[in-house]
């Protein structure tokens, strides 16, 4: 029985070295495949990042006119309680005038 090193010929070992060629040319094949796939998932994360930077500023938007609206809403606030202290202390006022006269 022939051992493994007398059944190598260089023929053998030339027709090896082509098919570890062909291999690693299909797997590069394949790589470059998967890279253009790759490339696709960028494009498409970069249009998913463009919707999302225009969502936020419409919320960023929202949120500007939702702080004015409260502002105002404040200075409502703070207008009706001058007014109705003002109209307390003037009827606590009328109150004390009408109890110093009536003494």
């Amino acid at each position: 029985m022939e051992t493994m090193r007398e059944s190598w010929t260089d023929e053998r070992l030339d027709d090896f070295a082509a098919h570890v060629d062909r291999r690693f040319d299909a797997v590069d094949q394949r790589f470059d495949a998967v890279d253009q796939r790759f490339d696709a998932v960028d494009q498409r994360f970069d249009a998913v990042d463009k919707r999302l930077d225009r969502i936020e500023d419409r919320i960023e938007h929202g949120f500007a006119r939702f702080d004015a609206r409260l502002d105002a809403i404040q200075r409502s606030m703070f207008h009706g309680v001058i007014v109705l202290t003002g109209g307390m202390l003037a009827g606590f006022s009328g109150i004390l005038v009408l109890i110093a006269t009536q003494l």
